[in-house]
């Protein structure tokens, strides 16, 4: 397991989402750097964990064939994540993230 504190992971989680949101990393990026760094797993523990096949784990991982929705958010789940729709502008997009914040 990984030994950043609960406090560590919560702001690389944040970190990482921002990057997602400003176009930095992808999807796939974003699960490996997670599965890594906050939870200190290899694909093959962690795609039981996620309930999805290695194989699975590893194309979204590598951003590459086409995953149900459903496997996304097998997959994303244990960090409390889930898929969903945002503007693909990224002005009206942080415009949407800065609303919902406040």
């Amino acid at each position: 397991m990984s030994r950043l504190s609960p406090q560590e992971r919560e702001a690389l989680l944040f970190d990482l989402l921002d990057q997602l949101f400003d176009e930095k990393i992808t999807t796939g990026a974003l699960l490996k750097r997670l599965r890594r760094e906050v939870l200190g797993m290899n694909q093959t523990r962690y795609a039981a964990l996620a309930s999805v096949s290695r194989r699975t784990l590893s194309a979204i991982e590598n951003d590459s064939g086409t995953q149900s929705l459903g496997s996304l958010n097998r997959a994303f789940r244990p960090f409390g994540l889930s898929v969903g729709l945002l503007p693909r502008d990224r002005s009206t997009r942080q415009r949407l993230l800065t609303r919902s914040a406040s």
